[in-house]
């Protein structure tokens, strides 16, 4: 018997508002459709009638879970433009936010894919972990989402040697539970048989859509803008780009478990290499001549890209924003055909879709 199965635009299995509909025959999905566009905001039109400060406050808001990541791609393309040099100490403070940043989102999304395997245990353990995170960020910028740590210039506020010395010790107590989670979610049988062969990506399926992310990672697309398009001082630090070629949902989790070790590597170089100058250029009202940029980085879902035009003006001319799940979301149909209807709400979740971002 052959079926159509509709899945959101909300749905229990779905942590945000997107339409899955399945063609299936019996249990077996034999094609999908993805259907996008419930969260739209207007955030590209409201920021040209914004100044450059207001548009930084915006664009923060575009995601709660990567808003650093936002803010920064804006701060650095009218950088661009400007022809601005940050200080260095500003491009560490904006580093560690970024792994901080990176830590808490993945652990967010492994503690759910434990959830949606009806592993509540590792949920729990999990966010417990993020919680210790969080309260990094809070310790740092005073704020647990949304942390404005970003001005056109540099940033916001400065790390005393008091805070860094209390960040190593945070960071020490993040070490046993990340070794637990990897042991957890790396060998438990229960997991295995709900995540290997599971929602497989091929490479060149994940190249035709241009997969990015930790989820075009899981797929052997060895793509990190930290490594291959260096941006604020990543070239400073030694850290892997963490790769796999399996493709399933499995990948996906240790990419992410990897590369929490890797942030956390780079958290303490920050830490022990903070350099002694200038925190930003200074600037309240930053005057940005006519131009126009584009600049990318690697958010903790993957590569965002901000396009911003400048008149001259206080007010941007157009700031255009490309997310990692816009070609992420892509991918679904080529993941879920041959999948049982069962494993639909994990597959769709395993790109770790912001639809925030997305929809915009």
């Amino acid at each position: 018997m052959s079926y159509t199965v509709p899945i959101g635009p909300y749905h229990p299995a779905l942590e945000e508002p997107v339409h899955v509909k399945l063609y299936t025959e019996g249990e077996v999905i034999k094609d999908a459709d993805v259907f996008i566009g419930y969260n739209h905001r207007g955030i590209e039109k409201l920021a040209t009638e914004r100044n450059h400060i207001q548009t930084i406050t915006l664009v923060e808001r575009v995601c709660g879970i990567c808003s650093h990541s936002h803010a920064l791609s804006y701060c650095l393309a009218l950088e661009k433009i400007a022809g601005m040099e940050v200080p260095k100490r500003g491009q560490y403070v904006r580093v560690a936010i970024c792994e901080l940043e990176r830590l808490h989102s993945h652990f967010l999304w492994l503690g759910l894919v434990g959830h949606l395997i009806g592993f509540d245990s590792a949920f729990m353990y999990t966010f417990d972990a993020r919680e210790k995170v969080m309260e990094m960020l809070e310790m740092l910028t005073g704020n647990r989402v949304n942390y404005a740590m970003n001005i056109v210039g540099g940033a916001r506020r400065d790390f005393t040697d008091e805070q860094l010395k209390l960040l190593l010790t945070m960071l020490d107590q993040l070490e046993e539970p990340l070794k637990k989670i990897k042991n957890i979610l790396g060998t438990d049988k229960t997991t295995a048989l709900r995540t290997k062969g599971v929602g497989v990506l091929p490479r060149d399926v994940a190249w035709l859509y241009g997969a990015c992310g930790p989820h075009g990672r899981a797929s052997g697309i060895k793509d990190d803008v930290r490594k291959i398009d260096p941006y604020i001082c990543y070239e400073d630090f030694d850290f892997k780009a963490i790769s796999f070629d399996d493709g399933d949902i499995f990948s996906r989790v240790l990419v992410r478990i990897l590369e929490s070790e890797e942030s956390i590597k780079i958290l303490r170089q920050v830490a022990k290499n903070m350099p002694d100058t200038g925190l930003n250029l200074g600037m309240k009202l930053p005057k940005v001549p006519v131009g126009e940029t584009c600049v990318r980085i690697e958010a903790p879902r993957g590569e965002v890209t901000y396009y911003v035009v400048s008149n001259g003006k206080q007010n941007p001319h157009r700031v255009n924003i490309h997310v990692p799940t816009f070609k992420n979301a892509a991918t679904v149909p080529a993941m879920l055909r041959e999948n049982s209807v069962a494993d639909a709400g994990l597959i769709v979740a395993s790109i770790d879709p912001c639809f925030s971002c997305l929809d915009r």
